[in-house]
């Protein structure tokens, strides 16, 4: 893999909100003039690109009239058939608009809960209508500053009863879609619900159908917690929950930095493709971040090959770890058993647990070995660098 070129079967995929961020934030206007829907999926078809993915209103603004709709849906496919990108995945914005302030499913306010579902549903409707499989839902202000006017308890039932509603509808629609759940643990509110993809995974298992939702967790919104995002995927993968991941990047800690992949912590992001591709995760590729505020277009475009490239070559990385036999040789070695302990491992029996309790242990000489794992990170260093 000498020019790390995309090809389909990688699903690289990208938001409309990402490649089309006009570089506003709290401190500052615009820095780019906002493009059309058409043109930013134009723009993913120079960087090569397999599919978009939007939010509702990044297609269309929520106060465009039928007809005004119909015309930039009409340019929007026009787009995308002159591209061949596709549209996997879509999602609704219940965050923007200021009826939305104290969040949607989870308001005190019955109204704003009742438009969020009618909001979701027609949502719901302009993804399938374009071919999407995946739904995400991001609770951006399903949370709050102080728990004194709303009690969690309460939210986690509206929060559920919301998504039974919206499985409800799918179903009664007939449409070929799965829900993914994305966690997120603060900003822009004060503490967000269900705000790590654990709850997330917890969450799920006491819906009316948890067959038919999932997890989308984010690099950036694990890393503002400070954790590590790499266990929580594996959790996802190991549990078949993982239906959609968004790839960017973020320093520990900090607000929501949406910075390239793999442009903070490299290691990280490399056990993170590792992980995926070693796991033959088939789903897209979701590159959730957006260029810095210092870029015109064509550094947009340096930005979104950027994210494709470091993934490529991370995935080219980690197919090198697999066949370094100096690695390899360590991992055996650590791992290797004798087979001696077989016998009390695998499921339980009264007979198992009798002689498990009667079997001596030499915890002095066990806790003398060493593990070389010092060796094994300096090695897996090493071949990030490029000297092996």
């Amino acid at each position: 893999m000498s020019n790390y070129t995309p090809k389909p079967e990688n699903k690289f995929t990208f938001g409309l909100w990402t490649v089309g961020n006009i570089g506003r934030d709290p401190f500052g206007g615009p820095v780019r003039e906002q493009k059309s829907a058409a043109d930013l999926v134009r723009l993913l078809g120079e960087v090569g690109a397999y599919g978009v993915n939007f939010h509702d209103n990044d297609l269309i603004p929520i106060d465009a009239t039928a007809s005004e709709a119909d015309a930039i849906k009409k340019e929007f496919r026009k787009a995308l058939d002159e591209t061949g990108i596709v549209v996997p995945m879509a999602t609704t914005n219940l965050f923007s608009d200021p009826i939305f302030k104290d969040g949607a499913f989870t308001s005190n306010d019955s109204k704003v809960r009742a438009y969020a579902l009618q909001k979701t549903m027609n949502a719901i409707d302009l993804g399938v209508e374009f071919g999407a499989k995946t739904y995400v839902f991001w609770g951006g202000r399903e949370g709050t500053e102080t728990d004194s006017n709303k009690n969690p308890i309460d939210a986690i039932k509206r929060s559920r009863e919301a998504m039974n509603f919206l499985c409800e509808y799918v179903l009664d629609k007939k449409y070929d879609l799965k829900f993914a759940l994305e966690a997120k643990p603060n900003e822009p509110r004060g503490d967000i619900y269900n705000s790590t993809t654990g709850h997330m995974l917890a969450f799920i298992e006491t819906l009316d159908h948890p067959e038919m939702v999932g997890v989308n967790p984010e690099v950036a919104h694990e890393h503002m917690a400070g954790l590590n995002f790499v266990h929580g995927v594996a959790q996802a993968l190991e549990a078949g929950k993982l239906f959609h991941i968004d790839l960017n990047d973020q320093a520990f800690g900090r607000y929501d930095q949406d910075f390239r992949f793999g442009a903070s912590n490299i290691k990280s992001a490399f056990f993170l493709v590792k992980l995926l591709e070693d796991n033959k995760y088939d789903n897209p590729r979701h590159f959730d971040a957006h260029a810095y505020r210092t870029e015109d277009y064509e550094g947009v475009k340096d930005f979104a090959r950027g994210c494709i490239r470091t993934y490529l070559i991370l995935k080219e990385k980690a197919e090198q770890f697999n066949k370094d036999k100096e690695i390899q040789s360590i991992l055996a070695e650590i791992n290797a058993s004798d087979g001696s302990m077989n016998q009390y491992f695998g499921k339980y029996s009264s007979d198992k647990a009798k002689a498990l309790k009667a079997q001596a242990f030499d915890r002095s000489a066990i806790s003398a070995r060493g593990l070389k794992y010092e060796r094994l990170d300096q090695l897996t260093i090493e071949l990030l660098l490029g000297i092996r």
